[in-house]
């Protein structure tokens, strides 16, 4: 769903794809590689030490503002949500048209 609207809003088939390789990819600025590095900690909490690590937080709050930081949160905690119901109730992804919602 996200790849197809980035895709519809322009964004380069090249970032959509490094994403699941963001660490080594070089098209992402530093602030979108410390959203993408705190999203990826506060997905996978289970795995580690009990939460997001201080380091990776403060990555974060040095390109974006409390309520920024807030706003990302919520978005990460969102999709996370989403994608585990999907999961849940077994509904199959790939059928979403752009703009489906709207």
């Amino acid at each position: 769903m996200h790849t197809k609207e980035a895709a519809a809003a322009g964004e380069t088939s090249v970032r959509i794809n490094l994403v699941a390789a963001w660490r080594e990819a070089t098209v992402y600025t530093d602030a979108e590689r410390a959203a993408l590095e705190l999203a990826e900690q506060a997905t996978r909490i289970a795995d580690g030490a009990g939460g997001v690590p201080d380091e990776v937080w403060e990555r974060a709050a040095k390109h974006y503002d409390e309520e920024q930081l807030v706003a990302l949160v919520t978005l990460i905690a969102f999709m996370n949500t989403a994608n585990r119901l999907n999961v849940v109730l077994q509904q199959p992804a790939g059928d979403y048209q752009p703009g489906q919602f709207k």
